[in-house]
């Protein structure tokens, strides 16, 4: 693969994964703050919930977040061109499908996972979306259902949604076991097949193919980058999240920041600790969000650090929640 070939498909050289109840708007841009560059997703929003819902609520971001992308879970070509063309509305810069989740939810209202046996159904919600809105449509899959390995299976479930316009997959290189293990099980059971991956890059060279499962650091990052275009981060991005911090340097050819998210010199875990306070004033003032909504996302900031129990011990007391924000990282700071 060449430079040049990435060069083009930078937009999703490395992304954090979207993940349900985390990857809220407060956490992108606790994330956004991080890497100015890496392709950021929303939890899933279902399309009854934006039809039925309240939009905003699920729709609202900050300016900052971008690139951002939103993922959409439904399975009615319709609903989801709707609820495309409201993406577009809002600003997002890319509508996603879940064809991916396995939860038994998610199966009673027949999308997720259990999409991929239904791909002329997928390839139909595809192309009804590409019809409606002019920015990106994507999909983010497994590699198979249950324990069937089959190869051809998501070749062809791939080729056939290709074919309805969609360019960019998104490839969790676990196959999703929809009868007798719960979401985080298919997270970590089902075997990772990376070579999947590979090879249906191999097999259609003009998509971009992003694989996700199981990544955590750079040197697994810069291995697979060598097989397709791009790699999707999920938990070790949430849990640790300062392994983002190198993320702009190391991966993008553009390094520059946004002036309204540049540190003052380089980039350190105080800067946007004290960024987040500031945020979480205005959100406070603004929204009346209490700081602990927020702080949650972050008590990962200090992860290995000297310290970082009681740090993360008291941004996670609610006991506090009544104190300004400011006061709280004085108090983690502290000596215990």
């Amino acid at each position: 693969m060449t430079s040049l070939h990435l060069q083009n498909n930078q937009r999703w050289r490395l992304a954090v994964a979207p993940m349900l109840e985390w990857t809220d708007r407060h956490c992108r841009y606790f994330h956004r703050l991080i890497t100015r560059h890496a392709l950021l997703y929303t939890e899933m929003v279902t399309t009854g919930a934006l039809i039925h819902g309240d939009v905003a609520r699920h729709l609202a971001f900050n300016a900052e977040e971008h690139p951002v992308a939103l993922q959409l879970g439904g399975s009615e070509a319709a609903d989801l061109a709707q609820c495309a063309k409201l993406a577009q509305q809002w600003g997002y810069d890319e509508v996603n499908l879940n064809c991916g989740c396995p939860s038994e939810r998610v199966q009673r209202g027949a999308f997720g996972a259990c999409l991929m046996r239904e791909s002329r159904l997928v390839a139909d919600a595809v192309k009804a979306m590409c019809d409606t809105v002019s920015m990106p449509v994507t999909v983010k899959h497994r590699i198979g259902l249950d324990r069937a390995e089959s190869y051809s299976f998501v070749r062809d479930f791939v080729g056939e949604v290709n074919q309805a316009g969609c360019r960019t997959f998104i490839v969790h290189a676990r196959n999703a076991w929809l009868k007798g293990l719960s979401p985080k099980d298919n997270r970590e059971i089902p075997p990772l097949r990376y070579e999947v991956a590979y090879q249906l890059k191999q097999d259609f060279p003009d998509v971009v193919i992003v694989l996700n499962g199981g990544i955590k650091d750079s040197a697994q990052i810069h291995h697979h980058l060598a097989q397709v275009d791009g790699v999707m981060v999920g938990r070790e991005a949430y849990h640790n999240p300062w392994c983002m911090a190198s993320w702009d340097t190391e991966f993008f050819a553009s390094t520059g920041t946004r002036d309204d998210l540049a540190p003052p010199n380089s980039l350190t875990r105080e800067w946007v600790e004290q960024r987040m306070v500031a945020y979480m004033q205005q959100e406070q003032a603004a929204q009346g969000t209490p700081w602990p909504h927020i702080a949650r996302h972050m008590l990962g900031l200090r992860h290995g650090l000297p310290g970082s129990r009681h740090w993360r011990q008291v941004w996670s007391d609610h006991k506090l929640k009544n104190l300004p924000p400011a006061q709280v990282m004085a108090m983690a700071h502290a000596q215990p």
